[in-house]
């Protein structure tokens, strides 16, 4: 079944900390923060778009501390969503929050207004990584707040940064563990990016914070993606959401944003299997069959695979085969 969003960015809203990597307005470019009057004639004009046919609908309130915000105001938001939810076009609330805000008063609330959906920041499991990203929570309030939400019936996301202050592969490896053992089903995966106007921005200039590169950000990824992948937490995102102002570089200072790093992880992650592979192939051609889901990865994000490929042989053909999944694939002579 096809999953769709509404999303209402609130940045900041309901927040307590300034996380040293942090900006909201500026990542998301949502100068503006919606209120629950202005909800009605975007969620109309979302459901207008969507096709016919089996499909789930969330509306989601990204972007900020929802269980930070006041009570009253978490409820007027809530209840703003009520008519589509008792009509059936919605299904459910995603929101996300921060995992010192929970507590079981406030999952309550939410679980009356029909919240199915809880994303925490966790951005690290290591202690040091978020004493020095000015997180202001720690490991063990992320594991506290991960089980009571899953106690309480709520499907639960843990988000990651890679490349923060004090962070290394290791611990970024070692929090993708953490997410899959504390029993998130979900995942969003950011790089870190050194934005305008941040304190990260001013430690980046002082000389004290060096962001990791593309390449060391897509071979992190790839780790990431396949540790993800077993354990079959969905990836719901990889690379931050390109706003006008990181694509026209007004906002980002330094760090690896590119507008389709997954495609250029996928790419990477199949090129690693056919270079552990191809000595073994056999003739001066070949065809490489994949799942349909997969023809585009493997091909590569501007073909770059077919093209490197294209070197050792002297035909190479991509293939969709319905009968392959995930990342099977065969290679014949052609």
């Amino acid at each position: 079944m096809r999953h769709y969003n509404i999303p209402f960015f609130i940045p900041e809203l309901g927040c307590p900390h300034q996380c040293v990597f942090c900006d909201q307005h500026r990542i998301s470019g949502t100068p503006k923060v919606p209120r629950p009057k202005e909800l009605s004639s975007q969620v109309e004009a979302y459901l207008a778009t969507f096709p016919d046919g089996e499909k789930q609908v969330e509306i989601a309130f990204f972007g900020g501390n929802f269980t930070g915000l006041l009570p009253e105001e978490q409820e007027a938001y809530l209840a703003a969503t009520t008519p589509w939810l008792r009509d059936g076009k919605v299904q459910g609330i995603r929101l996300s929050t921060r995992p010192d805000y929970i507590s079981r008063e406030n999952l309550e609330l939410l679980k009356r207004f029909g919240v199915s959906s809880i994303e925490l920041g966790a951005q690290s499991m290591d202690e040091e990584v978020l004493r020095l990203s000015g997180r202001g929570h720690t490991a063990r309030q992320v594991e506290e707040a991960a089980s009571l939400i899953l106690a309480h019936g709520f499907r639960l996301g843990l988000q990651m940064m890679t490349g923060l202050p004090g962070d290394t592969k290791e611990k970024t490896l070692f929090t993708a563990r953490r997410i899959v053992e504390l029993g998130a089903v979900e995942t969003r995966i950011y790089p870190t990016l050194v934005i305008e106007g941040t304190h990260l921005a001013k430690l980046y200039r002082e000389g004290s914070y060096e962001p990791l590169n593309l390449e060391e950000t897509v071979e992190r990824c790839k780790h990431l993606v396949l540790i993800f992948e077993q354990h079959k937490v969905k990836i719901l995102r990889l690379g931050l959401h390109p706003s006008e102002g990181l694509i026209n570089g007004n906002d980002l200072l330094a760090g690896p944003f590119h507008s389709a790093l997954k495609e250029v992880v996928e790419t990477a992650i199949w090129g690693e299997l056919f270079r552990e592979a191809y000595a073994q192939w056999q003739g001066t051609s070949v065809c490489i069959r994949v799942s349909p889901k997969a023809l585009n990865a493997a091909i590569g994000h501007h073909a770059s695979n077919r093209k490197w490929l294209e070197q050792v042989f002297k035909k190479v053909n991509f293939n969709a085969d319905p009968a392959l999944k995930g990342r099977e694939y065969r290679a014949d002579p052609c």
